[in-house]
């Protein structure tokens, strides 16, 4: 350990570290955060999942808040997901308690009672999200000047989820409002699994101040992966139920659908499993994740809310099925395993199609290239400004138009200035916003489109679909589809939920809740999911798997190399032209094979004159055109065919808050979030 760096931190902190915590010293990205931290610099901290990123961040802000001795509550503890704040609660009271301060939880499922108790003995650190910090901001019952004034640091546990979508957007300027309640500039410290881009990532959280990286973004390939083919979900079942028995396992499945079928055919080959999904209830989760930790024989089967850094002990094996579509999600999997001394990191993949063993294929050849993906937020986030404005003139109702629109510019300062104030102008001819004597607050449509619970739904930057609470007697089990409970036309409703079947006896559509009873019938899973485009470099990374000899870096079983032998059969008949494959369907249709992602590819669609009658995939550009790609790629795409295709994708686009903005400006947004254009060009060059 940095001695250097230790002897910096509180001499409280410094005793217990040896005593209390039994640690020989400081791991060395703990030790290079100390300084960095206790300069007051803004500091992104990048280690693997369970590589001690709270510690690195919570030890010297906490030496920082002893030595100072400021007064609470003085640290806002940012995490995406509401299991991972009461997961970390114990540690961060501990820690806390080690130089007499206290934590706060702080989220939707936190009763009245225990709030009303921070408000009269404030913590020093509140454990959080961004909604509920939403929620403070705009509530009538919360001092704000009290609760933000003595606010000095910002922890943002896995910034990278946060950044990747409109989340961050919300989190950054959700932290700009409080600061005007400050009384000091507040630091902040984003926690980070590896980026590919880390400089770029700490510029657009931290804004203006010193700042700096701590820890490395280099991806470590040291690892046992095993690449499976088994064609099936009851195979997949049966090989989990026979394989490391005696051993923890966690399975990781891309879909609530596929969590909840493989748990109920995993139970019935008596394999002791829990599941773990964001429909199932609060209580239901911690249930599976309680006992998962405490048990050892046994599996967790459960989506990627399991792939933040929740603690569920030791684990000796994850499982994938099929893959996910990023690197950097497969990384934080395997960083699941791998923790007790002498272990190694493993995953294996049991894939279940052609197109999942291709992408499992991919995502392990990126990795072993050391390839992990650049963290973007999405551009252009209009409807999050629209947004904020309402928000902003819910918590200060009276503010002169002119403030709110310079909030908000200040909030987004990558968006011109000048359309920012087009927003609001629109937004006041809608009637979602008034203003009268140059004082601006919420409008009647404002308060009709947004208002219900207390504006309860302004609070979150995605649309949520329409969801019914299932319960069994008094006990709430967790939220399902409506489209699940339809009335069968031969018999009964039976449910799949936390891998069990549940009868349907009654829907009450005004309470949105479905009640149900335990049966022996085998259940259906069902929620609508969307399914999103694969980036351009993992498709790049299918086409290497597809097109080059051998496959001694993949990790392939026995039934995997028979796998890869057959799907690349499968694109041995397209013809070359250049790097491109051109395939002459029996329907007389040509499918250029481009590998590109379907954002490139919808891109280079739009190209041609023949919109109405193109297809596009991840992979391919279908058309009946006899036009050449190459052509096509050096040809500027026409105004109207993006509007006419970004109009197409309105109605499937998850933006909220688009009912504030202009058709044009929707689908500007649209466009430049389902297009790829920057690497089109790329593409055009190889």
């Amino acid at each position: 350990m940095s001695m250097e760096a230790f002897e910096r931190l509180h001499g409280a902190l410094q005793y217990h570290i040896v005593n209390s915590m039994g640690w020989t010293g400081l791991r060395s990205t703990q030790a290079d955060a100390v300084v960095p931290i206790l300069e007051g610099k803004h500091c992104l901290i990048l280690a693997p999942t369970a590589g001690g990123k709270t510690e690195a961040a919570a030890i010297p802000v906490l030496s920082r808040m002893a030595t100072e001795e400021w007064p609470g509550p003085s640290v806002l503890y940012v995490c995406p997901i509401k299991a991972l704040l009461n997961n970390l609660e114990s540690r961060l009271s501990r820690y806390a308690g080690f130089v007499g301060r206290t934590v706060q939880v702080w989220h939707g499922d936190i009763g009245q009672g225990a709030k009303a108790r921070a408000k009269r003995s404030a913590p020093d650190i509140l454990l959080t999200t961004p909604e509920s910090l939403e929620g403070m901001l705009i509530s009538t019952k919360v001092n704000r000047a009290a609760w933000f004034g003595n606010v000095r640091v910002v922890i943002v546990d896995e910034l990278h989820a946060f950044a990747g979508d409109d989340r961050g957007w919300h989190l950054r300027a959700v932290i700009k409002r409080i600061e005007a309640y400050a009384r000091q500039p507040i630091q902040r410290v984003g926690l980070s699994a590896t980026v590919g881009n880390p400089d770029e990532l700490l510029d657009w959280f931290a804004g203006s101040g010193e700042r700096q990286i701590v820890g490395s973004s280099s991806v470590s390939t040291d690892a046992d992966v095993t690449i499976d083919h088994v064609g099936s979900m009851a195979n997949a079942a049966t090989v989990i139920s026979r394989l490391h028995r005696g051993a923890k396992r966690l399975v990781f499945c891309d879909s609530r659908s596929k969590v909840e079928e493989l748990a109920v055919s995993l139970r019935a080959m008596n394999t002791r499993t829990f599941v773990s999904h964001s429909s199932l209830s609060a209580s239901e989760r911690k249930l599976a994740e309680t006992a998962f930790a405490e048990e050892q024989d046994c599996v967790i089967v459960a989506t990627s809310t399991l792939e933040l850094g929740i603690d569920v002990g030791d684990l000796d094996y994850v499982i994938q099925i099929d893959s996910p579509s990023t690197v950097s999600s497969f990384l934080q999997r395997m960083g699941r395993t791998g923790r007790r001394s002498g272990s190694r990191r493993s995953c294996l993949f049991l894939t279940t199609s052609d197109e999942a063993f291709l992408l499992a294929c991919a995502i392990t050849t990126l990795w072993r290239e050391k390839y992990v993906e650049h963290i973007k937020p999405p551009p252009l986030p209009w409807h999050m400004v629209a947004q904020q404005m309402m928000a902003l003139v819910l918590e200060r109702p009276g503010l002169p138009e002119h403030e709110v629109v310079g909030v908000a510019q200040r909030q987004f300062p990558e968006l011109d200035a000048k359309t920012v104030a087009t927003v609001f102008e629109f937004m006041v001819m809608k009637g979602i916003l008034v203003v009268s004597s140059g004082l601006a607050s919420m409008g009647f449509d404002g308060e009709k489109l947004f208002g219900r619970g207390h504006f309860l739904d302004l609070l979150s930057a995605f649309a949520s679909p329409m969801v019914l609470a299932a319960r069994y007697g008094a006990t709430e089990l967790g939220y399902v589809d409506p489209m699940a409970v339809q009335q069968q036309r031969d018999g009964p409703t039976v449910l799949l939920l936390g891998g069990r079947s549940w009868k349907v006896t009654s829907v009450d559509w005004a309470k949105r809740t479905v009640s149900v009873e335990p049966t022996d019938d085998r259940g259906k899973s069902r929620w609508l999911g969307t399914s999103r485009w694969l980036g351009f470099e993992v498709c790049q990374a299918m086409r290497r798997v597809l097109l080059l000899e051998g496959d001694a870096e993949l990790g392939l079983s026995k039934r995997g190399t028979h796998q890869l032998d057959e799907v690349r059969d499968l694109i041995t008949a397209p013809e070359r032209q250049g790097s491109l494959l051109l395939e002459h369907l029996p329907s007389g249709r040509l499918r250029w094979w481009t590998f590109a992602g379907g954002a490139v590819n919808s891109s280079l669609a739009l190209r041609l004159d023949d919109i109405g009658n193109t297809r596009v995939d991840d992979l391919w550009v279908e058309t009946s055109r006899g036009i050449s790609v190459p052509t096509l790629m050096k040809r500027p795409a026409e105004f109207s065919a993006v509007a006419a295709y970004a109009e197409s994708m309105t109605e499937r686009s998850e933006l909220k808050f688009t009912a504030c903005l202009s058709a044009d400006l929707v689908a500007a947004v649209i466009a430049c979030r389902s297009l790829d254009e920057a690497n089109l060009e790329r593409f055009a060059t190889t």
